[in-house]
């Protein structure tokens, strides 16, 4: 149940960095920082950076238990 909380707060923390870090042009280096299209809109994303936030939020959120 932790797992299903964490993805979306991971999710809100990749867009987050990554729209700080694509918005000057930059593609992150490992972070690997692209223009993902989603119906009529393009947003900056990172699955690498996906990964490691949703991992971050789980921690969190197992130690809150």
């Amino acid at each position: 149940m932790a797992f299903l909380k964490a993805l979306p707060l991971g999710a809100f923390l990749t867009w987050i960095v990554s729209l700080f870090i694509g918005s000057a042009g930059s593609t992150g280096g490992y972070l690997a920082i692209h223009k993902l299209a989603v119906a009529d809109y393009t947003i900056l994303w990172s699955w690498p950076l996906f990964v490691v936030a949703t991992g971050l939020a789980l921690g969190i959120l197992l130690l809150m238990k």
